[in-house]
């Protein structure tokens, strides 16, 4: 390491640090604008390779699906063979696949390739959220360092449509898996230089068949879901979800008696480290739930183009800016408890806020409900963050991230899926006696009053608009309640953590510790 100094015994973060975090930028930034920018090219794919309805739906969800899946047992292999190696292959593996994706001459082969991008993927969330911990021991540094972090997230899923659409407006539809390209091979050459290398130094074999059980409880909880979000609760999806729940219970069983396993059950027996589980998953239910309604509401209530869109919602970003500084001032002068409690708090005003748009209140309303639950989010996001990897020893942290990681794809689909179908629900009631397409849809409803005449045709839409925003209203106060609730959890379950809590002891030598780090001695870790 490179520290400068000690804060409280503990060495503070140099140079060398801060600059391999702009270095982690880079993959967290991509991974968050890869789905975001696929919906602009999307129409541009249908065009050339002309996949089936099934295909594309495929090609939307392959991506996350394995990256959900693999979430764990990654951040576990990247304790055992190093996270700046784990790392290096996920970026040699999202580059190479990007390319393909780029290239691909048909369906099969993109919806294979949006694998590969999700395995890579997989590979690069726990493996740069782990280094950070490695890379910075002093609290307040590594609270910015993880602020940081989600910054990345939250801005690559708010500018993922306005590159996106930049993209395509000048190029074809393979150059939005090309801008991938560049900064992956940047990573590549920077991040021997700049990254430390970590792995735990007793982490033992690398068990595979928890590594398929994870993989086999994940992915079908995972598809239930997100079916049950898209076509309401029906056998298959809900057969599939107890499938996944009955093998996670065979999983979490073999962690119990595996002399090496992929998580650390015993974690979840700390208050700290399985309440910012919790409360992580029910963020992401409210954040995502609530995002589904809003970016809808501007195009298809407002009328924005998604591009244009796109361009609005980059409003967010000084409150997420200011959230940020802010929580990074308290951070060493208030508990966690009640700095997560007011983000969370400040999410359920912003929800609230949501639950006040009508169809003819303009722009202002529904984004400064959108700004509030964003900010808030992020300071949340970046809380449970901090909790979750200063509670694990340095040598699990791989599996640590993981968790949370897994924990916040678990929320947001739960929240697309719950929250989606309260707004579905609602506004199917509203739109009873309409014609069947209208019905379904408030896209539906655009299409069918083009086919009708003028007055008709603006009566159904109109009453289409109405119901919709309807449905924002009772999905904002759903995820109102969920975020209140968490905000008191978290005051419960969390106020006896203090302020710049300090991180649990390891085996491993990351600055907390006297244990070897991979490759070398004590001496040598500080050298690099």
């Amino acid at each position: 390491m490179t520290g400068t100094g000690t804060s409280n015994g503990t060495a503070l973060a140099g140079r060398k640090e801060w600059t391999g975090l702009a270095v982690l930028f880079l993959p967290t930034l991509l991974i968050s604008m890869d789905i975001s920018v696929l919906f602009f090219a999307l129409p541009f794919i249908s065009e050339d390779l002309a996949p089936s309805g099934t295909q594309q739906l495929w090609i939307m969800d392959m991506y996350g699906f394995v990256l959900a899946g693999m979430l764990i047992t990654m951040g576990a292999l990247g304790d055992r063979i190093g996270r700046r190696r784990l790392l290096l292959i996920g970026a040699t593996a999202f580059g190479v696949a990007s390319v393909i994706a780029a290239y691909s001459g048909s369906a099969e082969v993109l919806i294979a390739t949006r694998a590969l991008l999700g395995l890579g993927g997989a590979t690069l969330m726990p493996s740069t959220l782990a280094l950070i911990r490695n890379m910075f021991h002093d609290a307040r540094q590594r609270k910015t360092a993880i602020s940081i972090w989600t910054g990345a997230m939250v801005g690559g899923a708010t500018v993922g449509p306005i590159v996106g659409g930049f993209v395509l407006e000048h190029f074809w539809w393979g150059a939005a898996f090309l801008i991938n390209v560049p900064a992956m091979v940047l990573l590549l050459v920077l991040a021997p230089a700049l990254l430390p290398e970590y792995r735990a130094p007793r982490a033992g074999r690398f068990d595979v068949l928890s590594a398929f059980l994870s993989l086999a409880a994940v992915l079908p909880v995972i598809y239930g879901i997100k079916q049950m979000a898209v076509h309401g609760v029906g056998p298959v999806p809900a057969l599939s979800v107890v499938v996944g729940l009955a093998v996670a219970w065979v999983f979490v069983r073999r962690q119990r008696t595996s002399a090496n396993p992929l998580i650390d059950v015993e974690l979840f027996r700390q208050r700290t480290f399985s309440a910012s589980l919790l409360i992580n998953v029910l963020a992401m239910f409210a954040f995502i739930g609530v995002t589904l309604y809003t970016n809808q509401y501007l195009q298809l209530v407002l009328g924005k183009s998604p591009f244009h869109a796109a361009l609005w919602s980059m409003a967010v970003m000084p409150a997420i800016m200011i959230a940020m500084t802010v929580s990074g001032i308290l951070a060493d002068k208030v508990r966690p408890a009640y700095l997560l409690a007011a983000g969370l708090l400040l999410t359920t005003a912003g929800a609230l806020v949501l639950t006040r748009v009508r169809t003819d209140s303009g722009i202002a309303v529904v984004l400064t409900g959108a700004a509030l639950v964003a900010a808030g989010l992020l300071m949340g996001s970046t809380l449970t963050a901090d909790l979750i990897l200063a509670a694990a020893p340095p040598e699990r942290a791989g599996s640590a991230s993981a968790l949370s990681e897994t924990g916040s794809e678990f929320g947001g689909a739960l929240g697309m899926a719950i929250l989606g179908t309260i707004g579905t629900a609602v506004y199917h009631d509203r739109m009873s006696g309409t014609p069947a397409e209208a019905h379904e849809t408030l896209g539906g409803a655009v299409a069918a009053a083009a086919q009708l005449p003028g007055r008709t045709g603006t009566e159904l839409l109109d009453t289409a608009r109405e119901a919709f925003t309807a449905g924002v209203h009772a999905a904002a106060f759903g995820a109102a309640i969920v975020t209140f609730t968490a905000a008191v959890l978290a005051v419960v379950l969390l106020r006896q953590v203090p302020a710049s809590a300090p991180a649990a002891k390891g085996t491993e030598n990351d600055g907390d510790s006297a244990g070897e780090p991979a490759g070398g001695n004590a001496s040598e870790a500080v050298a690099r």
